[in-house]
């Protein structure tokens, strides 16, 4: 009994990590990307985001329903997260689009959830007569979504540590720029000075 207990575990800490994987997608200006998901009603459905890099880090999201009516729209939004349960059998549509953007491309972290499809499950009756829940389903289940919720956090943290230390990156080279131009400026103005000053002398003494 414990070593299936332990398998159903595993096999359940297996299904996050292949569900909550995240991807990278590369969104050229003028352009949108859609993805799809075909499920059926009462499936639980999940979208999470972060613009990772590209002009000011926003981006317009579009969740579209199988009857074609929209589910969520959002116009540049830097991240989110959407969780809702499927309303009819159908394809789902996720939509990210850079369209209002006129050159900078964008780059957008995404991982999209499919929880399982509700099922009526009928009690099982003991050997004492008694009602039997399933709670090892259950349990696997709870722990399924906690699993899920650390990994999108983590992945969400390794993302902003990314971008924090992109403009910690920019911020010293403009710093180290700046300063270079300023002591290129007060050695032109201390050459300039030294100049006018010898003609200055050299003009008194022919007088």
């Amino acid at each position: 009994m414990e070593s299936t207990i332990w398998t159903a575990l595993i096999i359940g800490f297996l299904a996050v990590l292949h569900q909550a994987d995240a991807y990278f997608l590369t969104i050229d200006a003028h352009a949108e990307e859609c993805f799809f998901e075909k499920v059926t009603h009462g499936t639980k459905l999940g979208l999470a985001f972060e613009v990772a890099e590209g002009g000011f880090l926003d981006i317009d999201i579009k969740i579209i329903g199988p009857d074609g009516k929209s589910i969520h729209e959002g116009e540049r939004e830097s991240n989110g997260r959407y969780t809702f349960p499927a309303s009819m059998d159908g394809v789902y549509t996720y939509c990210f689009s850079n369209k209002m953007s006129t050159m900078t491309p964008k780059i957008v972290m995404f991982s999209m959830n499919v929880g399982e499809q509700p099922e009526k499950h009928e009690p099982e009756v003991g050997k004492d007569g008694e009602v039997e829940s399933n709670k090892m389903e259950d349990m696997i289940r709870e722990l399924s979504a906690a699993l899920s919720g650390v990994k999108h956090e983590q992945d969400y943290m390794h993302v902003r540590e990314r971008i924090h230390r992109a403009i910690n990156d920019n911020t010293n080279s403009r710093v180290v720029l700046w300063s270079f131009f300023e002591a290129v400026v007060l050695v032109a103005m201390t050459i300039g000075q030294v100049y006018y000053l010898k003609q200055f002398f050299e003009v008194r003494r022919v007088v």
